[in-house]
């Protein structure tokens, strides 16, 4: 299901938030039936779209985009909302390619993030999606020095059916990554996902520990981990930007699955994601459930965002 049929359908009112915001602020702009477009209204458009958190250098794009169709012009909203929905397409432009699987043998996928971003909740909506499919599914909760971590991520394993592999509190999250890939191995299981420690970026122990834990995973498999995901809140707008970052050059993140995406204004940062990170959006998670979970489209990213402005 898209974004235009989760919106429709009333989930967690999904982009309502941004399209409030773009609502009231591109409405503003037009206060006649046209506008000239000079370089006033350039700075204006500018700061409407600063505020739904895409950064600067996307938002600067998306508004000389509209300066160069269009300076010197009155022109009417629509097509300035076309223009700018033109740019930030073509910013948020990535392989659409699925999250990848082993060619034979078990697949590996390790889940970072800090503290309080969804890792957990991420974790039970892709084991649920998966499994739904057919694939054995194992659960590594090498989270192991924050116990609700693991109680968590116990729920989900028993309330989906899952295998979960735990180790004892403040033991080695690498030794956990490894019994849970040797458990895939044993079962025949198709998906290993291993939820690791919430971390902060500036912690140096605690990033050279993931780094373990791939290596760990990379002997018992041979090309594992096969997905490094990113969970990233999408409510820290900019400030998820040095996250994903520093994640990407300890953990070589391969991809981002945004959460909290339902409870925020600031839609806009997928583009400066993409745009400043270079790392494609997966999956974005729109609610609570284990279902809540949409397979990420940029063009239909951009066309929810501006959904019935008026």
């Amino acid at each position: 299901m898209g974004f235009f049929s989760k919106i429709k359908s009333g989930l967690k009112q999904g982009l309502a938030k941004t399209v409030s915001i773009l609502n009231t602020d591109v409405r503003d702009l037009f206060k006649t039936e046209g506008r000239l477009v000079d370089d006033a209204f350039c700075d204006e458009l500018f700061e409407v779209l600063v505020k739904t958190d895409m950064g600067v250098p996307a938002a600067q794009e998306a508004a000389d985009q509209v300066k160069k169709d269009f300076r010197g012009r009155v022109v009417e909203r629509d097509a300035i909302i076309e223009a700018v929905k033109g740019k930030l397409k073509t910013l948020m432009a990535q392989d659409n390619a699925p999250l990848r699987f082993a060619e034979s043998g078990p697949t590996v996928w390790l889940v970072c993030g800090v503290n309080g971003c969804g890792k957990t909740t991420s974790i039970a909506k892709l084991g649920k999606l998966f499994s739904s499919q057919g694939k054995k599914v194992v659960l590594g909760a090498a989270d192991t020095f924050r116990a609700a971590a693991v109680d968590q991520l116990k729920i989900w394993a028993d309330r989906l059916g899952l295998d979960l592999v735990v180790g004892p509190p403040r033991s080695d999250p690498a030794s956990v990554a490894h019994k849970a890939a040797a458990r895939a191995i044993e079962t025949g299981a198709d998906l290993c996902i291993i939820d690791t420690a919430g971390r902060l970026q500036t912690n140096r122990n605690l990033m050279s520990e993931l780094e373990k834990i791939k290596r760990i995973v990379h002997k018992m498999i041979p090309g594992a981990p096969h997905e490094s995901i990113l969970v990233l809140d999408a409510t820290m707008g900019q400030n998820g930007l040095s996250q994903a970052r520093a994640f990407t050059e300890s953990a070589a993140c391969s991809g981002i699955f945004l959460t909290k995406l339902d409870g925020t204004a600031r839609g806009g940062a997928v583009a400066a994601i993409r745009k400043e990170v270079g790392l494609p959006v997966r999956y974005v998670g729109m609610g609570e459930s284990a279902d809540d979970i949409v397979a990420f489209n940029p063009d239909e990213f951009v066309d929810a965002m501006f959904e019935n402005l008026d």
